[in-house]
């Protein structure tokens, strides 16, 4: 299964494994299995410190168990995980057979210290897609977890290969993870987000950890492009620096080909969010990751500090911000949607395409990201019906000739999606409303992927800062917003053209205007 370069590349990795590790599969009679079986037949030949056996007893069939010669590790993969799983499976295998995880000594000690209050042990299992490019993150934090604590078991399962049990626990979207049974959490996820979740005590202590930092003398607030180009550039003047993030890497994360960012010919979100993180890591930033801001209390006076605070309670001062605070997915609005969101109502084609296989869906939007969301869930799904609002799809005139190509997708332009249907567990239809003719129509789906372009996550800033009626961050042509000291960048803003490269350029250009208003204001007394 393994092409000879991937195999060179993984005999490497095995090179560190410091512990014997066992691979245990648990198999039945289907072609997966054997698939499996090569897999892992395979992987065991790359090194002498990994074995596999066939033997397994597992219920839920194909799947393999990691685990470390000697001891009962809790890691298994309902799945053959190649794709964007495979690192997830290389991880694994690493940290089972002894290769020091890369994250904090401190994280590390919480991972161990959790104990079930009732006695059992957390049983967690993640329902993913091989092709969901949120899925890995994770995966891997909870396979670390069941490496680092034997009280902490997990599967993670490819939703495409045990199709009927996707039905029965009404799964419709990726990652949806289980705790002994029940719904722990949806969508993407890290480390951080899983323990806070399990450890009450986390947040208070984050709290008190944070809320100790000095005054920074620029604070950026978000970690996409923007952000982290604000960040490389503000620390190599050599000024204090500091990003908090919700989740670094913004709508990067999102996205599954980046191919016109210039010098870099062709990469994925994920690899493109990971390469930005490295870059700001390289200089001397304070990345505070996984929190959520939700108050900013400009300088009372020219030179003293801002306060940013976050949603743990905790308060970040300095003399400057960086708003790069980025935009979401936008909902249509309209009844049904949020009642059956992940219920049917989705927005991520990549990942939660696979869940509908030989099913019907609709896309709605006709630009470039739901041309191209039709296009991907044209080749996964019986039939695609694509709804446009205007007279015509504003998607590229090479989009749009490649989705005219396809048998099974129906086009609807001058559509107004009026209501999303279902009966009360999952999505069984949409309503539209023809714009020229006023007649209303419904079809018989069972998904849907809205894909209508963005909003800011502006909502927090509103009474603080001057805001366009689109909810955007006004800024002038240094980044400026009307508040003196606070700048802004990226897809938040009134920059038009929401691309990656403009926000990478307009953090860069904020950090370069907020060093020149240090430089310039003298530092308040008292």
């Amino acid at each position: 299964m393994l092409d000879a370069a991937i195999r060179a590349q993984l005999q490497g990795y095995l090179g560190r494994i410091t512990h014997p590790v066992e691979l245990v599969a648990s198999l039945d009679e289907r072609a997966e299995s054997a698939q499996m079986r090569e897999l892992l037949e395979e992987i065991a030949a790359l090194s002498d410190m990994v074995s596999a056996r066939f033997d397994g007893a597992a219920e839920r069939r194909p799947s393999f168990r990691i685990t470390r010669a000697g001891a009962d590790m809790g890691v298994t993969f309902a799945a053959i995980p190649m794709g964007h799983e495979f690192t997830s499976l290389v991880l694994a295998l690493l940290q089972a057979g002894g290769h020091p995880p890369k994250v904090e000594s401190e994280v590390v000690e919480q991972i161990r210290a959790l104990q079930p209050a009732d006695g059992a042990d957390l049983v967690f299992e993640t329902w993913m897609s091989l092709t969901c490019h949120n899925c890995p993150d994770v995966v891997q934090a909870l396979n670390l977890m069941a490496v680092l604590n034997p009280r902490i078991r997990h599967v993670a399962i490819d939703g495409g290969l045990f199709q009927d049990e996707v039905e029965r626990r009404g799964i419709m979207a990726v990652p949806a993870v289980f705790l002994n049974g029940q719904p722990f959490g949806s969508g993407r996820m890290e480390l951080a987000e899983i323990l806070a979740k399990l450890d009450t005590g986390a947040a208070a202590r984050d709290a008190a950890k944070l809320g100790a930092k000095a005054p920074f003398d620029v604070l950026i607030v978000g970690g996409g492009p923007a952000g982290a180009a604000a960040a490389v550039y503000a620390a190599r003047k050599g000024i204090r620096t500091g990003l908090v993030a919700e989740r670094f890497g913004g709508q990067t994360l999102d996205t599954l080909g980046i191919e016109n960012y210039i010098s870099v010919l062709e990469t994925d979100g994920p690899k493109f969010a990971a390469a930005l993180e490295a870059h700001v890591r390289a200089y001397d930033v304070d990345l505070v990751n996984g929190q959520r801001v939700q108050a900013l209390e400009p300088a009372t006076r020219p030179g003293g500090l801002a306060t940013v605070t976050l949603a743990n309670g905790a308060a970040l001062q300095a003399r400057t911000v960086i708003l790069a605070t980025g935009a979401r997915w936008k909902n249509i609005g309209v009844p049904g949607e949020d009642r059956y969101r992940t219920k049917g109502v989705a927005y991520c084609p990549h990942c939660d395409g696979p869940l509908f296989k030989g099913k019907d869906v609709a896309v709605i939007g006709g630009g470039n990201s739901g041309v191209e969301a039709a296009i991907d869930l044209a080749g996964v799904v019986r039939h695609v019906t694509l709804l446009e609002f205007a007279p015509q799809l504003k998607a590229d005139a090479v989009l749009v000739n490649k989705l005219n190509s396809l048998p099974n997708v129906t086009v609807h332009v001058g559509a107004q999606t009026t209501e999303i249907t279902g009966d009360g567990q999952k999505v069984d239809g949409l309503v539209y409303k023809d714009r020229a003719t006023g007649a209303e129509h419904r079809i018989a789906l069972a998904g849907v992927f809205v894909q209508i372009g963005l909003v800011p996550n502006t909502e927090w800033l509103k009474g603080t800062v001057e805001l366009s009626r689109y909810g955007e961050i006004l800024v002038d042509d240094r980044g400026a917003t009307s508040v003196p000291g606070v700048f802004a960048a990226g897809d938040a803003t009134t920059v038009p053209y929401k691309q990656i490269v403009i926000a990478a350029g307009d953090g860069a250009k904020a950090a370069l205007s907020a060093f020149d208003h240090l430089i310039r204001t003298p530092v308040a007394a008292g």
